[in-house]
């Protein structure tokens, strides 16, 4: 199963390595490996957030995930994605941009295609930010199974049930920012900000919608068959197929907002934007093996804080993103706050199931105990 699932992962890596080393020598397969393992070590939490949507979807769709899912990963949103940014937020034709990522040493008004899409980042730190805020809020104002830190979960979950709530905060979140952070930009802050709650809304709300009614399609079939009605329908594997469709495109706009902050730290350590799409590109095709990886082995099932953990680092990177409109936070603290939530996470996790297991086995000794004392 781990080679079924890597396997890709594995190839991919050793065709681009040998690739770089070809095209750019050793410097340049030194370049692309360092940024790789920069894209695994900033998204390992955007993994695991990931699996908790793909485990709704079925085998299809999560093939789909690992095919199409990482072109749209690496050529969209870690090589035309930036270009478009760069295109609307500094008003440059396509030609321009294009001739700017291709030649480092070109500039437009004086600045060259890294400064430009370092220039952008007020903007998709503000719809990331925002987009990202709304996932963690969602998930710590909702009635939860299991409670990891429960003297802040419990509390969040009663204050939880005031209608749209995290929209509420989101919108004052970004009012704050806009006013404190924002400064000069403080009007792109405000509708890159919109637009990424506006898009959290569209899609999660659709993909909610289409679940419900597979739900409720599910729920008519099966009394149909129960009293000997009609057959399972085709409109179920219908609405599933619309509802897994905007799964695919909430997990894709994840993907963006997580990339943005390895994309613009990768010209850091290069610029050339083919090594950059190469390098996060490979990182990127193991975030996606790791997530299937985790949904089949049922890996969120068995340790049940992992999800908690995700979403606090979360939770930290929209904060991390909207602070960064103003002030440059480090890559490498970006990284080690979701490994470190990751981290506490699994422990906790792995510290439950150890007690669990204990009290399993202390019941099943107490009848033989008990048996004996007669």
């Amino acid at each position: 199963m781990f080679l079924r699932t890597f396997g890709w992962s594995f190839a991919i890596t050793i065709a681009g390595l040998v690739a770089a080393g070809l095209i750019w020598g050793a410097e340049g397969f030194g370049v692309v490996l360092i940024l790789a393992v920069l894209e695994i070590s900033l998204s390992f939490d955007n993994a695991v957030v990931n699996a908790t949507v793909l485990k709704r979807m079925n085998p299809f769709w999560q093939k789909i995930f690992l095919t199409v899912g990482v072109l749209i990963a690496v050529f969209g949103m870690r090589l035309l994605f930036p270009l478009l940014v760069v295109a609307l937020t500094a008003h440059i034709g396509p030609s321009t941009v294009i001739d700017l990522a291709l030649h480092s040493d070109h500039t437009y008004n004086g600045l060259t295609y890294a400064q430009h899409l370092e220039a952008a980042n007020p903007a998709i730190a503000a719809f990331g930010g925002i987009f990202l805020l709304m996932i963690f809020l969602d998930f710590i104002l909702e009635e939860k199974d299991f409670h990891w830190l429960r003297w802040i979960e419990r509390p969040l979950e009663r204050i939880g049930r005031v209608e749209a709530l995290s929209s509420v905060i989101s919108l004052v979140t970004l009012a704050l920012v806009a006013r404190f952070f924002g400064k000069e930009h403080a009007e792109t802050v405000l509708l890159a900000g919109l637009l990424g709650l506006a898009t959290y809304l569209g899609v999660s709300g659709l993909s909610g919608v289409f679940e419900s009614s597979l739900e409720d399609e599910e729920a008519e079939d099966g009394a149909g068959e129960a009293a000997g009605g009609r057959q399972p329908g085709r409109s179920a594997v219908l609405v599933a197929g619309k509802a897994a469709f905007f799964l695919f495109l909430y997990l894709e706009v994840l993907d963006a907002s997580f990339s943005f902050d390895g994309v613009v730290g990768a010209f850091a350590i290069s610029s050339d934007i083919f090594q950059i799409t190469l390098g996060l590109g490979i990182g990127a095709m193991y975030i996606r093996s790791l997530t299937v990886f985790l949904v089949r082995k049922g890996t969120l099932d068995d340790y049940v804080y992992l999800e908690h953990g995700a979403h606090y680092a979360i939770g930290a990177l929209s904060v991390i993103l909207l602070v960064s409109i103003e002030k440059k936070i480090p890559e490498i603290i970006t990284g080690l706050i979701g490994v470190a939530f990751i981290g506490a996470a699994l422990a906790s996790s792995m510290r439950r199931n150890q007690r669990i297991a204990r009290t399993e086995v202390e019941l099943a000794l107490e009848p033989a105990e008990t048996a004996g004392k007669r």
